[in-house]
């Protein structure tokens, strides 16, 4: 057991040492703003009667609905952070292996840890006030409100920003204390080999969700444990993609297959999961863990839904996404910004839509493009500003 953990550890920490620089990938820039504003609509649809939990919510009653919503959740909570996490890490060993040890630390640091601290002391507060003054109607200043307030360890979204953070430091301190030979590259994985590796990422879900289950929440980094079986193993799958050139070689075919294996669990498989649980009479909570056999089907769903969206993601847009529109070059430039600041346009627009006399799904059908628009626009404003630049 021990000579087997010494030998991961070692091919880990090599990863890096014929890692290449990976070239200019548009098609990964694109798919980074597709990403983006699915993180948006997911909070959007979440603010009006999805499953979840936001800073402000506005829910609408009606089924027909709430079924589209929780599907669309779902789905993106299945495969849309692994990507993120997948997209970071692809660049990661060349990075390291480029900056060095401690540039690369420190840039590190700098480009996420200082993001971190503005939203925990500046931005999260402001987010709280909006929500307590103009939806509970506590009609306090500013800065009464701040005299009061407890909550300044509050990473919200940016938890990825932590957990990402917190990778890329294992990963220098890994590389750093292994030793350095070379790892001979290995071939790109069958269609066979990735649905065995979301069967056996399915297994490894399971078991994390019997202590830590959907909901149960880290704090105050707020971490969902649950969901980091993916997170982590699509970081290293990441690094693992970029030593290799696996990007290289997949075929257009493989990703048509994975989409129709996408398709396939969302519109076949999510409602036998909905018919299992009206006929058993299960609870929400039995899907989230803590051993029950529901939360196996669920962590199975999830997985393999997951995988194969990412699969059919990446090789799809390598092969038809391969180029850049002005329009997605500043949308890429601004993603990071965008990432950070779409809460307050997301909570600022559904506080001024409160009063607006319409059913909350109809809200949902303003609020979202107008989130989109307004979010993209700011960050891009942002990335403008001298200094402010040098980080997001």
């Amino acid at each position: 057991m021990q000579t087997s953990a010494t030998s991961a550890t070692s091919a880990f920490s090599t990863i890096i040492t014929n890692a290449p620089s990976p070239a200019k990938l548009f098609y990964i820039d694109n798919l980074k703003v597709a990403l983006t504003v699915l993180v948006i609509l997911h909070h959007t649809f979440i603010t009006y009667g999805a499953p979840g939990g936001w800073y402000f919510t506005d829910k609408t009653t009606h089924t027909a609905a709430l079924i589209p919503m929780t599907i669309f959740v779902a789905t993106n909570q299945s495969f849309f952070m692994g990507l993120f996490f997948f997209i970071s890490a692809y660049f990661t060993a060349s990075s390291l292996q480029k900056k060095g040890a401690v540039r690369f630390t420190a840039d590190r640091l700098k480009r996420l840890g200082i993001p971190l601290i503005f939203y925990s002391f500046v931005l999260s507060p402001v987010l709280s006030y909006i929500v307590y003054r103009f939806t509970d109607k506590h009609n306090i200043t500013y800065l009464q409100y701040l005299s009061g307030f407890d909550g300044w360890i509050d990473f919200g979204v940016l938890w990825f920003v932590a957990a990402l953070l917190l990778f890329s430091l294992i990963f220098v301190l890994i590389n750093l204390s292994g030793p350095k030979e070379t790892v001979p590259l290995q071939k790109s994985p069958t269609a066979l080999k990735i649905i065995l590796f979301a069967a056996g990422l399915s297994a490894v879900t399971y078991l994390v969700r019997i202590v830590f289950p959907i909901g149960w929440v880290l704090k105050p980094v707020g971490f969902q444990l649950g969901h980091f079986p993916q997170y982590i193993a699509m970081f290293w799958i990441g690094i693992a993609t970029s030593r290799n050139n696996w990007l290289n070689d997949f075929e257009y075919k493989t990703g048509k297959l994975f989409a129709w294996l996408s398709v396939i669990m969302v519109v076949v498989i999510f409602p036998v999961l909905f018919v299992v649980k009206e006929v058993t009479h299960s609870q929400v909570e039995t899907f989230n863990g803590q051993g029950h056999w529901q939360s196996l089907m669920y962590a199975c769903w999830e997985q393999f839904t997951g995988i194969f969206i990412m699969v059919a993601l990446i090789i799809i847009a390598k092969h038809k996404w391969a180029r850049q529109s002005t329009l997605m070059k500043a949308g890429s430039r601004a993603a990071f910004a965008v990432y950070i600041f779409h809460p307050l346009l997301v909570i600022s627009l559904s506080v001024l839509a409160i009063g607006w006399p319409m059913d909350p799904a109809y809200k949902l059908l303003i609020v979202a493009p107008l989130a989109v628009a307004f979010s993209f626009l700011l960050a891009y404003l942002l990335t403008k500003v001298p200094g402010v630049n040098k980080i997001i």
